[in-house]
């Protein structure tokens, strides 16, 4: 066996199950045997106790009353042929008799038990079973039990019962065969168990262990087949659950590489084409100005392009921490609407803000959420009509405070709702430059920064009628101090 196979899963399991199934097999067995064999020698030894008491009742001459016709020495041989055990009796004068049926006890009788050994067997206060008193003498082991007797002329006798216990031992080495069988069978069958147990069990683990090699190699595809609700399919579903995300991460990664270089290639070729045109003399210099303000123009914009990439790698990484603190949301409000209030008079729009509450306290990342607020803001401007209306509110539900603001655009297809928080998605499927198009990255930011904060955004459209962009902040008490009304705030028709 391979060194590494010692060093596997299953073959860790297999020896753990099998070193406990055994273990039990085996304690189980002994303890069966050695209760059956307490048993056996308890049954064995009350055999021998009432055989005492008949042997008894013969010395002391009450053989009527045991049932018992004839006299003593015929009794005491009549009980020995029954039995098939050897009584030893001691008179008081050392005068020692035997009764046996069987040749087998021949030995025994010659020599008898020595003085010492009688009173060994004597000493204790209540008869017990001597094992193997004749021991090197017979070749098969013995039980003897010994006892004090009035005879029936009233003097003191020493009897003994030798039992041959071979039988016994028969029996407690038949059981412990039955039990090494039962433990061979056990064994058998466990391996063949704990294996197909041990196997079905790791078996999951080595298919989602090879899957995993493909995913590495970046193969999504393949998928782990899942079957039954154990731990193994839960965590097979979870493999499967990281391949669709490894899937559309890579295809975003794709999406997001093509896009990057679409939104770069597309005005860095741009601007090559006009310098170069400046540069052979094919643009007069009389249009410098012209092409030059448009070479700046797409500067700007991918100036922009590349520091809400910064921005959004810098969220996603996580390496810009959330600086939580307090504040009036509402003032936020009305401090980033002052910032817009060019555009917002060149577009002739009519702002709306309406506020459940003059104050509402929220705990967030002031900064972050004012991005939010600009993003937001600048894409309701941008893609609303001339002499339409920006629509702001703030209300409260239970610990959450909700900022809405809607504008009066042409409103976002459906199919393309699911999308709008995506990198560099766009409604208008061309990516050619306009004055409405963006970078296709501030959503993405929007919904980044509200992530990050663990609170929602959402989404309503209606097609002709403009959209609704909703996000939660946490509700935070309210301070003390009151904060008064910054300049500009009645200029939006703030209520």
């Amino acid at each position: 066996m391979r060194r590494d196979f010692l060093r596997t899963l299953f073959s860790r399991m297999l020896a753990t199950y099998l070193t406990v199934t055994l273990g039990l097999i085996l304690i189980v067995g002994v303890t069966v045997v050695a209760l059956f064999q307490g048993q056996l020698r308890t049954e064995m030894n009350a055999q021998l106790v009432r055989e005492l008491q008949q042997v008894n009742e013969i010395v002391s001459s009450n053989a009527e009353s045991a049932g018992l016709p004839g006299d003593a020495d015929s009794l005491l041989g009549w009980l020995a042929r029954q039995s098939g055990n050897m009584i030893e009796m001691y008179a008081p004068d050392g005068t020692r008799q035997t009764y046996f049926s069987e040749s087998k006890w021949g030995s025994a009788a010659a020599r008898g038990l020595s003085e010492e050994t009688r009173a060994d067997c004597l000493s204790k206060t209540e008869p017990s079973a001597v094992s193997n008193l004749f021991d090197g003498l017979l070749d098969f082991p013995t039980v003897s039990l010994g006892a004090r007797m009035l005879t029936a002329d009233g003097t003191e006798a020493l009897v003994f019962l030798h039992r041959d216990d071979s039988a016994a031992k028969r029996m407690a080495d038949a059981a412990w065969m039955e039990v090494l069988l039962v433990l061979l069978i056990a064994i058998l069958f466990s391996v063949i168990a704990v294996y197909y147990t041990t196997s079905r069990m790791t078996k999951p683990f080595m298919e989602i262990s090879d899957i995993v090699q493909r995913y590495s190699k970046g193969d999504f595809n393949i998928r782990i087949p899942i079957s039954g609700t154990d731990e193994a399919t839960q965590l097979a579903r979870s493999f499967n659950n990281m391949a669709d995300q490894l899937k559309d991460l890579e295809a975003t990664r794709r999406s997001f590489v093509a896009n990057v270089s679409h939104e770069l290639r597309s005005p860095l070729t741009s601007m090559r084409g006009f310098l170069e045109a400046m540069q052979d003399g094919t643009i007069g210099r009389e249009e410098y100005d012209k092409y030059i303000d448009i070479v700046l123009s797409e500067t700007r914009r991918m100036t922009s392009m590349v520091n809400d990439l910064l921005d959004l790698a810098r969220i996603e990484s996580g390496t810009t921490a959330i600086k939580l603190e307090i504040f009036d949301i509402n003032e936020l409000i009305r401090r980033t609407l002052i910032t817009f209030e060019a555009r917002i008079y060149d577009h002739k729009m009519e702002v709306e803000v309406k506020f459940a509450q003059e104050q509402y306290y929220v705990e967030a990342d002031n900064a972050q959420i004012s991005q939010v607020l600009r993003n937001l803001i600048d894409n309701a401007i941008k893609y609303s009509p001339m002499n339409s209306k920006l629509r702001i509110a703030t209300y409260a539900l239970r610990k959450e405070v909700y900022v809405s603001i809607q504008d009066s655009g042409q409103g976002i297809p459906e199919e393309d709702v699911p999308h709008v928080f995506d990198r560099f998605y766009k409604v208008e499927k061309a990516h050619t430059p306009t004055k409405q198009s963006g970078t296709g990255l501030g959503l993405s930011i929007v919904k980044r920064i509200i992530d990050q904060h663990g609170q929602t955004i959402t989404l309503k459209s209606v097609k002709g009628k403009g959209s609704n962009f909703t996000f939660t902040l946490k509700r935070a008490p309210s301070p003390n101090r009151r904060q008064p009304m910054q300049d500009g705030g009645a200029k939006y028709g703030i209520q």
